[in-house]
């Protein structure tokens, strides 16, 4: 437009952006032109210039002053640009300004001076978008009478009421005042504004009840309150019959929606989400008026949707999430060809979802959010092209799986009865970031195709009965983070392309893989990525626990080949004939394994046995090792059980047998909540196992004294180790007081308290436990049993068994638990009894903090408490250096917890 300002081409007045009368130049309009430099003092030598529109460029200095001299400028537009620093004070130098006064979107700062309401005939004045930090002068402003549009919105002014006397502003027909630190209520005065067309009040801190007379305003279309702190009911008797937007999302409204509102002629949209609104919607909403948008999600709304809601077939937009509505959705639904967005997750929607809202061909629909719902149905054979997110997840879709394509960034379809097979063609939707199937009924192999997906941020697949190899191609999805195909049937090995993978979340787990796991997944940060995988192995014992290390592979020489071709034929026959006796043996093992069930089973002893490994051992004890076991169908869900593997060898004494016996009659019996379940036994001629529930978070010994081992995240707090103490007495307490006859167990100790996912502590490993046939009475044993540092002194010389014993190695966990020591560490004082004893005489008051484990120190407000306790423990656990008697120690400890 610029470039046209030249004499030799044309008159000025033909120049673009120029507006003349009587060839004087009385308008100037450049938006959009990229200027920068500030205006000349000589524009004002235009006399007759009367308007003026700079807006959309570049300019960033102060308020242009030099505009005072243009004495009959009556349209000034000035936004968006970068002018910055305070209002002038004497703006009112401007005095023929009386139409248009458009500083918005700039930086000035401060106080809007006084000046700005001295003139009268101002018709717009806008200031919207700024930085406005300081006061507006509300009793100036209130003075400009023949204002029909008002913006003063995005300014972080002082906070202030809203001013009474905007309500002198009778002819306002636009008033925008959101997002500037408003408070208190809509005043009354505001009745008068009977013009009004867009009322716009968000984003501010407004509260009470919105006044009636905005509900029944003659002229008002647009009304924005959303986001404040109103409060109350809406007004039942909604008559503004102009309304077109109603948006009050964001505050604290309760009662019903009015049913008048459904009477709204030329109501378009309605938006009250957030808020806490009960009851139904209007039964007749969107059959009265062209109703395009729906919002309501985050109430406590209930009942069916309208079954007119798109009567006019104009709506696009529904997002009722986060309430109670039920039934299914509306048959008008089916029809709705311009809906694009449908948003009803966290319902209890229920029925076929309308099938019409796949169609391909007319189809507007880009985003669909059914989750967590009972919808049912099946799923069209191809997506719709213009689908961008997919959410269906927890609900009851079946059938297939629909060939996909177009637009489609985010598929979540986890929980569902989806059967069949992934798609090959998987092009269709090559930018898709995330992509979740799992727990569904897909059979069948991984797509080689899957390749394609490279834009693939998260992709699960597990909890399905997938089978086959692992495709090569998941190695080149260069910004995949999160993979989970665990709980299916993959076979084969992880592809040495995985090593090229950066993921945060890796789960392969309850597979049949083989082979090695890529190297750069043998750390401690994939620990829980590859269980239940028994043919698993890593290339170092100091990489991944509970895998094998993998055996070097045979170098052949060429000499070699002829040699092992001749051999082949031989070892085949041999291997056939091993594997017939091998299979007889088996059929008679299994069928020889009896189980004995203590509580109501889901699996049997063919899983149990089926899933055995050394490569899934846990831990080993005295007198077997424990594995970790995955029963049940996975399809349906299965459960993880700890099984405690107990061999019967020739060259050992009856003693592993007494041990068995006494652990399967003592725990079959017991019920309790702070003592490990025994589910069941299995025995054969061969082997004895001990089937218990599984305690996902291990040993007490382990988060006390190996929390590097196990990769734990810190120590425990005050708070747990004393709901660990308190459980593990109750247990004891059980056991002594509560069964008939009385259990002893006889080897408390760190490592036989173990922790649920709660920290919850049960009791656990009672081979060495003894049931007292004689309630009250001493039992004699012929030799110590126990684990030093936990054992009282006096039993190694009396071999005399009451519960008291317990009661002592109890005291020994909880100095375990205050102090982080370990029972017995060879040192100097041999065990953590007598060190603490020592302590305790030279400090005796003078206890510091040092004497606590690491996990106590930081926490200043639980420091006395766990010192108290360890004087407690002391001064009467240990009094007289180990003189006093079981009896006289046997409730020190219990009493301060």
């Amino acid at each position: 437009m610029l470039g046209r300002w030249n004499s030799a081409y044309a008159p000025h007045c033909n120049w673009g952006g120029i507006a003349c009368t009587k060839c004087s130049v009385t308008g100037i309009s450049l938006p959009n032109q990229t200027i920068v430099k500030p205006l000349p003092p000589s524009i004002c030598l235009l006399k007759n210039l009367t308007h003026l529109d700079l807006s959309y460029n570049n300019l960033s200095t102060s308020f242009p002053t030099v505009l005072y001299n243009c004495s009959n400028l009556k349209y000034l537009d000035l936004s968006n640009n970068a002018f910055a620093g305070q209002l002038p004070s004497d703006l009112d130098h401007l005095s023929a300004l009386f139409e248009h006064l458009n500083l918005s979107s700039n930086r000035f700062t401060g106080n809007i001076p006084p000046s700005i309401g001295w003139f009268p005939r101002l018709k717009s004045l806008l200031l919207d978008t700024n930085q406005f930090d300081g006061r507006y002068p509300a009793e100036d402003i209130g003075n400009l009478l023949d204002l029909e549009a008002l913006t003063l919105a995005a300014n972080p002014f002082e906070p202030a009421p809203l001013p009474v006397e905007f309500g002198r502003l009778t002819r306002l027909v636009l008033l925008w005042l959101s997002d500037m630190n408003i408070t208190g209520e809509i005043p009354e005065s505001l009745s008068s504004l009977r013009e009004l067309n867009l009322l716009d009040l968000s984003w501010n801190n407004l509260e009470g009840k919105i006044p009636t007379w905005i509900w029944q305003h003659k002229k008002l279309q647009i009304l924005y309150l959303h986001t404040n702190r109103f409060t109350g009911e809406i007004e039942p008797n909604v008559s503004a019959l102009n309304l077109v937007e109603i948006v009050v999302s964001v505050n604290e409204l309760t009662g019903t929606i009015p049913p008048s509102i459904e009477l709204l002629p030329k109501l378009t949209d309605i938006r009250l989400s957030d808020n806490m609104l009960s009851g139904s919607l209007p039964p007749e909403l969107g059959k009265h008026s062209p109703l395009t948008n729906l919002e309501v999600s985050n109430n406590n709304l209930s009942g069916e949707l309208p079954e007119h809601l798109c009567f006019n077939r104009k709506l696009y937009g529904i997002a009722v999430f986060n309430n109670s509505f039920s039934g299914k959705l509306p048959s008008s639904l089916d029809g709705c060809y311009l809906l694009q967005n449908l948003v009803l997750y966290n319902n209890i929607f229920s029925g076929e979802f309308p099938q019409g809202l796949w169609t391909v061909v007319t189809n507007q629909l880009s985003t669909v959010m059914i989750q967590n719902n009972s919808f049912s149905g099946t799923l069209p054979t191809k997506l719709p092209w213009n689908f961008t997110r997919l959410d269906i997840s927890n609900n009851r879709f079946s059938g297939p799986i629909p060939t996909m394509g177009g637009k489609m960034e985010v598929l979540r379809a986890a929980n569902n009865l989806l059967s069949g097979e992934i798609p090959w063609d998987l092009t269709g939707i090559s930018q898709v970031t995330e992509f979740d199937l799992s727990r569904n009924q897909i059979s069948g192999s991984l797509p080689m195709t899957i390749g394609v997906l490279t834009r693939l941020n998260a992709i699960n697949l597990s909890r399905n009965h997938i089978s086959g190899n692992i495709p090569a191609a998941f190695g080149f999805m260069t910004v995949l983070t999160i993979l989970d195909l665990s709980s299916n049937k993959l076979s084969g090995e992880i592809p040495k392309d995985f090593n090229k993978l950066k993921l945060n979340f890796l789960n392969l787990s309850m597979n049949q893989l083989t082979g090695e796991i890529p190297t750069s997944f043998q750390n401690k940060a994939y620990e829980q990525s590859f269980l239940f995988n028994p043919c698993l192995c890593v290339s170092s014992s100091n990489s991944l626990q509970n895998f094998p290390i993998c055996r070097a592979k045979a170098n052949i020489s060429n000499g070699a080949i002829t040699c092992a071709l001749a051999g082949i034929m031989l070892l085949v026959l041999a291997v056939i004939g091993f594997m017939l006796l091998r299979r007889k043996k088996r059929t008679q093992d299994h069928l020889s394994w009896k189980l004995t069930p203590f509580h109501a089973l889901h699996f049997t002893e063919n899983d149990i046995l089926s899933g055995l490994c050394e490569q899934i051992w846990i831990g080993s004890g005295r007198s077997g090792k424990v594995y970790c076991v995955y029963t049940g169908d996975r399809a349906s869900g299965g459960m993880m059980v700890a099984v405690k593997k107990i061999w019967n060898m020739q060259n050992l004494d009856n003693k592993l047998e007494k041990d068995f016996l006494a652990e399967v009659q003592i725990l079959g019996e017991i019920r309790h909540t702070n003592i490990v379940k025994l589910l069941c036994c299995i025995s054969s001629s061969e082997a004895k196992l001990l089937v218990y529930e599984y305690m996902e978070n291990g040993s007490l010994h382990q988060w006390l004294h190996q929390r590097e081992r196990i990769g734990v995240p810190g120590p425990l707090d005050w708070p747990t180790r004393l709901k660990i103490a308190i459980d593990s007495a109750r247990g004891l307490c059980y056991m002594h007081h509560h069964c008939s006859p009385p259990i002893v167990h006889r080897d408390v100790k760190s490592a036989n308290i173990l922790l649920d996912p709660n920290f919850r502590a049960k009791m656990a490993d009672f081979g060495l436990a003894k049931v007292l046939l004689r309630a009250g009475e001493d039992e004699s044993f012929s030799a110590i049993a126990g684990t030093f540092g936990y054992m009282a002194p006096e039993y190694g010389h009396q071999l005399k068994v009451n519960e008291k014993i317990d009661v002592y190695s109890f005291g020994v966990v909880l100095l375990e638990l205050i102090t982080g020591r370990v029972a017995n560490d060879g040192g100097e004082y041999y065990s953590l009894a007598q060190w603490s004893w020592k302590q305790y005489q030279e400090r005796g008051n003078g206890l510091s903090v040092d004497l606590l484990d690491e996990g106590i120190r930081d926490q200043s407000s639980h420091v006395e408490d766990a010192l108290e306790v360890f004087c407690t423990c002391c001064d009467l656990y240990w009094r007289a250096a180990f003189s006093a008697t079981i009896n006289e120690r046997c409730t020190a400890c219990t009493s301060p917890i």
